[in-house]
């Protein structure tokens, strides 16, 4: 199930990334949804005040949707960072993506206070690696050991 945290965090990186707007081609790609779904979840972040779609331009974030996105990326790293460091989950991606939906931001609060995480967070994100660039170098100074 994608939700609408897992939108906005796709525009954000896709935003980031092209350094303008998102098209709903590639938000659809990267949430792993029909271009029609993608329009339709574009559709209602607009009505909530959180993304500006311009027809054939794309989709911007509002500043309270690059906030709520920022927020969902640090939660999801959050996520990343735990299932690695203390639960030393193998496939920590694909559990992410399946819990960011379902934790809430006082749950990540607690996870948070577990895992040692970097005030870079959420900008340590690597997009093309759906990962913390700094989990990725921690993991592999520690496969070197």
């Amino acid at each position: 199930m994608n939700t609408q945290r897992q939108y906005l965090k796709a525009i954000y990186l896709i935003q980031q990334a092209e350094d303008g707007p998102a098209s709903t081609g590639d938000i659809a790609d990267t949430v792993g949804v029909s271009p029609a779904s993608a329009n339709e979840m574009v559709g209602k972040l607009e009505e909530r005040g959180l993304a500006d779609h311009e027809k054939y331009k794309g989709v911007s974030l509002t500043d309270d949707g690059i906030r709520d996105a920022r927020e969902a990326l640090e939660t999801y790293c959050i996520i990343e960072r735990f299932l690695v460091e203390v639960l030393e989950v193998e496939e920590f991606r694909t559990e992410a993506k399946q819990l960011e939906s379902v934790i809430d931001e006082t749950v990540a609060e607690r996870l948070d206070t577990i895992i040692d995480r970097s005030e870079q967070c959420p900008d340590c994100f690597d997009a093309e690696g759906d990962v913390c660039s700094l989990l990725e170098l921690e993991s592999v100074s520690e496969a070197a050991d």
